[in-house]
């Protein structure tokens, strides 16, 4: 078997996951990093030994022998580092979501499309926990067609990441970019329709008060063009809750849920083992729910916070990587996800209705690409 060569970009926490999920793979393995700060490159070392590590992206990008690279490096580092991957050797690359932070970023996302010649995967990694796939998998079928459509979070605040990056709107892209870009995805994967308007109220209420000015809950109401509705629940400030993500789908024949617990080091050992995932199918006719458990395997839990999906999206890429198949998430996806946060964002601060007409790469022009008027 040809063994496939990754050059990481950012090895910071999200980095460390994506390298030891790099690990379970049959065939693939990490060959080189570039991440500049010295505590976070140490542990990403200790990773993987044998990995030569580069002191900036263009001696990583001269390695000949890579055959793939990953970008986990702070969002307002995305489009920059894609630039210049552009500029030289091109690779597959997988980037971590977001793909970018501001309106103005489309027009070089696009320019960077239109010359870049190999895939590019957006790492939208809750498409790829079991019980949202499983979710996804029986939707149609238990509902009927999806009419109502609710993604809770209620979870951690965020974590203290180098240089508290994350907390920080000019470098993350506000909360509803930053963390809540997979939920728009998930909504769009799981209505398979575009969005059409956005109305949004959101905060700071307890987290970061007087250190950082990102939000730390929210309400998110999504309308499609199909005629769906879809509606974010986020919460930063309730990690004692038994489950973190609960995705719910409802439509004329019945209901469907997927109950996702946060990261097993975070569950109290004086609790017992930390919950199953499950999915719950409630048929209006006739009544009785049944809970499924949907369990991940120890391994992949270790291996990350994700809930096993970084893996699963990795087994993906890798197909892509040896050339077999096409990325399952692409830049448009990315982009799109990115939009409705950033819509979401002007709605809650503007007090109004936000209209959506989500531009595609191919004609993305900077003005098109804001959000429209109420």
């Amino acid at each position: 078997m040809t063994i496939q060569n990754y050059g990481i970009i950012g090895a910071g926490m999200m980095g460390q996951e994506h390298i030891r999920n790099i690990a379970l793979l049959d065939g693939a393995r990490v060959a080189a990093i570039f991440e500049p700060d010295a505590g976070m490159r140490a542990q990403a070392a200790a990773l993987v030994p044998d990995a030569v590590v580069y002191p900036d992206i263009d001696a990583l990008l001269a390695d000949e022998t890579l055959d793939a690279l990953l970008i986990a490096s702070p969002n307002d580092c995305h489009m920059d580092q894609l630039e210049r991957i552009a500029a030289g050797r091109h690779l597959p690359i997988l980037v971590e979501k977001p793909l970018f932070t501001s309106p103005s970023d489309v027009a070089r996302l696009e320019a960077f499309r239109a010359t870049y010649t190999v895939p590019v995967w957006v790492a939208m990694e809750y498409r790829y926990m079991p019980p949202v796939a499983a979710l996804v998998q029986e939707a149609a079928t238990v509902t009927g067609g999806v009419r109502m459509l609710t993604l809770r979070e209620h979870r951690f605040p965020f974590l203290d990441k180098v240089g508290g990056w994350n907390r920080r709107e000019a470098r993350s892209g506000g909360t509803m970019v930053e963390k809540c870009c997979h939920f728009f995805d998930l909504m769009r994967f799981i209505l398979q329709d575009e969005p059409v308007a956005v109305m949004a109220s959101g905060g700071q209420a307890v987290n970061h008060i007087g250190e950082a000015d990102v939000w730390d809950h929210g309400y998110v109401i999504v309308e499609f063009a199909r005629g769906a509705r879809a509606m974010l629940d986020l919460c930063m400030f309730a990690e004692g809750a038994e489950y973190q993500e609960e995705i719910t789908a409802v439509g004329g024949l019945g209901k469907i849920q997927a109950l996702v617990p946060g990261p097993g080091r975070f569950w109290p050992e004086a609790l017992g083992p930390a919950p199953t995932p499950k999915l719950i199918l409630s048929p209006r006719h006739p009544k009785g729910p049944e809970t499924r458990d949907i369990p991940v395997p120890e391994t992949l839990l270790e291996a990350g916070d994700h809930n096993g999906s970084t893996y699963f999206q990795h087994q993906r890429f890798l197909d892509v990587v040896r050339g077999v198949a096409e990325p399952e998430v692409g830049l448009e996806d990315g982009m799109r996800a990115v939009l409705m946060g950033l819509a979401a964002q002007q709605s809650a601060a503007e007090g109004r209705v936000v209209r959506l007409d989500l531009p595609t790469l191919a004609a993305a022009q900077p003005e098109k690409a804001a959000v429209g008027a109420v």
